[in-house]
């Protein structure tokens, strides 16, 4: 399989015709090879509409997902981002080409190093290894704040840490019914979401201790 050919099918195929027109994204989905960041093997379905197995029993998201995701963030180039769940590295990657900076954080020890060793030519991403699924780095705010996986609800600390201005992107509610968001801060207590598609996309590891909790 030419792989340089089906990039292209993917950006033409999958990703153009789910109304992601940005050019900026559409370069980023070719520049970046997503045949780099999965198992051993299975480079032949990097660039298919799949949610695809990138062991530890984790999953990176189908592309046309995550170039829609990022044509709604629209992330700047003096932005800070904050990514919950690095799985394979791949949109850790397309938002560090665009950001000034990525805190990306990963439960799995494992699959953090294996994105740490494909982003080594990465100067602005800051690898991190924990439980993010309630909150992470409390201390400080982000302009983006993306969760790689689905969520029951939306996390009350994430949006607190949005600077004005900033959007938080994440996929929420229960199998098979989910829906992609974008929530931007409006002003210090006022937030607006806008509805991007419907999907179904693996949980975040330990998210469900979120019902238990009241914010």
């Amino acid at each position: 399989m030419n792989l340089d050919q089906a990039r292209f099918y993917m950006v033409e195929q999958q990703i153009r015709p789910w109304d992601v027109l940005d050019p900026k994204v559409l370069d980023l989905f070719m520049d970046i090879p997503r045949h780099e960041f999965v198992q051993p093997g299975q480079e032949s379905l990097a660039y298919m509409d799949i949610e695809l197995p990138i062991g530890e029993n984790q999953t990176m998201m189908a592309p046309k997902i995550e170039a829609k995701i990022l044509q709604a963030i629209d992330i700047a180039e003096d932005e800070s981002v904050l990514e919950i769940g690095t799985g394979s590295g791949y949109l850790t990657a397309l938002m560090a080409a665009q950001a000034k900076s990525v805190d990306t954080v990963e439960i799995n020890p494992t699959l953090s190093e294996q994105a740490q060793a494909r982003l080594k030519n990465f100067t602005n991403i800051d690898f991190q290894i924990g439980d993010a699924s309630q909150a992470w780095n409390s201390d400080k705010s982000y302009d983006v704040i993306v969760l790689t996986g689905s969520v029951s609800d939306v996390p009350e600390s994430y949006k607190m840490q949005l600077n004005l201005g900033g959007r938080l992107a994440l996929i929420t509610g229960h199998a098979p019914a989910m829906t992609a968001q974008v929530i931007t801060r409006v002003s210090d207590q006022e937030w607006e979401t806008e509805t991007l598609f419907e999907t179904e996309l693996t949980p975040l590891i330990d998210s469900s201790k979120q019902e238990s909790f009241s914010f």
